[in-house]
């Protein structure tokens, strides 16, 4: 009976010893070799983290670069901004003025064409004159008896033609002609010598204010106090080229100036009712199609409502 008990007790040991290397703890070697893996696991992944951090560290010092470059450039743009919209603005400003005097130095050369061309004329019809005296001188010393010297004091009264400036529209021998006057006026206003070409206009009027060319040095003396940014002095003497010669061909021009120059004196609603007269009055003209250009800078309508 013992015996039997022993050898139970004794099986029970071996079966107990079987079961418990199954469930029992790994060995040592298994476990320190996976404590190595996952140390290794865990220092990869530090050092990826390190690596992230790193290139993180990289790219912000790269963007704040950028950055810092684009503010620079910005920087750089508004202030080429800021001069291109000051030359503009300057442009704005001086370009009505320069082409106020480029319009004024094509009138005048306009009309020094045409001074030419009537000089030209009155020329040819001098010549034509002096022709017919020769030929009536001619005619009475042939058929005369008198001494060839006492020919010259029958015709010792000469005609119109032999009058400096056209004769008798000359005043006073002091005076230049009138020709002399315009043509020096016409000259210096295109050359920009306005001081100088005003006292030629004013003498012009002054000896000769009845000749046909005595609106156009009127409308001239406006021309200089304009360009010369005398508005005030400008309108008036463009209203003595509406108000004293109304047949004159500078009628449209003067009444366009005057408008421009009151609206250069703030006097915008009196400019603009002078602007629409131009358009009302003048069609089809340079004046029309500068008066509504105005106009439309302005930002009103070239008629009244």
């Amino acid at each position: 009976m013992r015996v039997r008990n022993l050898a139970g007790f004794g099986a029970a040991l071996l079966v107990g010893a079987f079961c418990g290397s199954l469930i029992g703890p790994r060995p040592a070697q298994a476990v320190a070799r996976e404590i190595i893996e996952l140390q290794r696991d865990v220092t990869t992944l530090l050092q990826g983290q390190k690596d992230i951090a790193s290139q993180v560290t990289q790219d912000h010092t790269v963007m704040r670069t950028l950055l810092e470059q684009s503010n620079d450039t910005v920087g750089k743009l508004n202030g080429t901004m800021s001069g291109l919209q000051k030359s503009v603005q300057d442009v704005q400003a001086n370009s009505g003025a320069r082409l106020d005097t480029m319009s004024t130095q094509v009138q005048g050369l306009s009309d020094n064409l045409e001074e030419i061309k009537s000089r030209l004329g009155k020329l040819n019809q001098q010549l034509a004159d002096l022709q017919n005296t020769v030929q009536s001188v001619d005619a009475k010393i042939s058929g005369s008896s008198a001494p060839a010297g006492a020919a010259p004091a029958t015709t010792a009264p000469g005609s119109a033609s032999s009058a400096p400036g056209g004769g008798s529209s000359a005043p006073s021998s002091a005076a230049p002609s009138a020709d002399t006057l315009y043509s020096n006026g016409l000259r210096d206003i295109t050359s920009g010598k306005y001081d100088l070409a005003r006292s030629e206009f004013e003498d012009y009027l002054k000896y000769y204010g009845d000749t046909d060319l005595a609106s156009n040095a009127q409308f001239y003396l406006g021309e200089i106090a304009y360009s010369q940014r005398q508005y005030q002095q400008a309108v008036a003497e463009y209203e003595k080229v509406l108000t004293n010669y109304p047949k004159s061909f500078k009628l449209a021009p003067a009444r366009l100036k005057k408008g421009m120059a009151l609206i250069e004196l703030g006097q915008k609603n009196s400019g603009v009712k002078e602007l629409r007269e131009v358009v009302k009055r003048y069609p089809g003209t340079e004046e029309e199609r500068r008066a509504r250009a105005r106009l439309k800078e302005l930002g009103v309508a070239a008629t009244a409502a």
